[in-house]
């Protein structure tokens, strides 16, 4: 071998430390039954304590579900579902046996209408709902076909999902001895970014108002009024909108719930009624329409599925802590006398 080749071999060769030459020293388990079985009964048991603690949790929660659709001719809004009907209203009645405790939520929920759907998911322009001038008269291209009008004017907000917002309207009425109106907040109903980061109005330098900055857009197709007529009060207009930007955050699941009142001094036992502006068409897609009063708990609304992933988890533990306790004490003997 050559002067250079060994001078090759030494620079190549690692050092001679513990970690380069793997002398460190290391931990392997040994999983004996002593140590596996007892681990698997304590995770089950731990599991199935939490399990049942969010499952009745859940349960404590209570629900109001009413149905509004229209689609059965007993309903009392199935007039509302003919064609051409327009600035309709129908009322629903419920009752409340028990105080349901503030704050009381209240959503409205659509069955069979995917917001999940790839092109409709998106079909927006953040840069014009943040406010961008922009992108007030120059809307993005994945707002086509709800980009421009027919006569090439900019869509404000522009997009399907703006296009397909919810507009159906409720009033809450307490009616025992006195006809009474259940007062409803719409304050904070969105999230917190998104209100205060992802969405904002266009504001000129001049500082005119809402209306000249939309000045030379026109209202989605589906929209009875232009966003700057949204609401009288104008911390809740245009893009800031509450009721908008909950909308615009879309749902995963075909049938889902949006967050549209809070009753903050929650619902006293009595009869209740249900005054709905009837706008939003779901029959054409074999939709329904709900809404729901909710209260909450520590962990949220009613859902149960997470207390039974927990009590399935902590019982498949249990059982395989027993077939295995079951096993090992059937195959240890053998054990044993091949030993002896």
């Amino acid at each position: 071998m050559s002067r250079q080749q060994d001078r090759a071999v030494s620079k190549n060769k690692p050092d001679g430390t513990a970690f380069t030459q793997q002398r460190l020293p290391a931990w392997q388990p040994f999983l004996s039954a002593g140590y596996v079985l007892p681990t698997f009964f304590l995770l089950g048991l731990v599991f199935i304590a939490i399990g049942l603690g969010l499952y009745f949790t859940s349960n404590n929660v209570i629900e109001i579900e009413l149905e509004y659709t229209g689609k059965s001719p007993n309903s009392s809004c199935h007039h509302c579902t003919k064609n051409g009907t327009k600035d309709c209203k129908c009322t629903i009645e419920f009752k409340v046996d028990k105080m349901l405790p503030g704050p009381v939520f209240m959503y409205y929920e659509l069955v069979n209408f995917y917001q999940n759907h790839r092109k409709y998911g998106v079909s927006r322009d953040d840069d014009q709902l943040n406010g961008d001038l922009k992108y007030l008269k120059e809307p993005s291209e994945y707002c086509f076909p709800f980009r421009w009008d027919g006569q090439d004017r900019p869509i404000a907000p522009c997009g399907a999902i703006a296009n397909s917002m919810f507009n159906d309207s409720f009033v809450v009425r307490k009616v025992d001895n006195d006809v009474s109106m259940v007062p409803l907040n719409s304050k904070g109903i969105s999230w917190w970014t998104d209100y205060n980061v992802k969405f904002n109005n266009p504001k000129l330098d001049n500082g005119t108002d809402l209306k000249q900055a939309f000045a030379g857009t026109v209202k989605p197709n589906n929209w009875p009024r232009p966003a700057y007529e949204l609401d009288t009060n104008p911390e809740n207009n245009g893009f800031i909108n509450e009721d908008f930007i909950v909308w615009m955050r879309t749902a995963a699941l075909p049938t889902f719930r949006k967050l549209y009142r809070r009753i903050d001094d929650g619902l006293q036992p009595g009869n209740y009624l249900v005054e709905i502006h009837y706008h939003y068409p779901v029959l054409s897609f074999n939709g329904q329409k709900r809404v729901t009063f909710s209260t909450i708990s520590w962990m949220g609304g009613r859902n149960p599925f997470l207390g039974i992933a927990y009590l399935v988890c902590g019982s498949a533990c249990i059982i395989t802590g027993i077939i295995m306790f079951i096993v090992y004490i059937k195959y240890q003997g053998q054990n044993i006398r091949k030993v002896e």
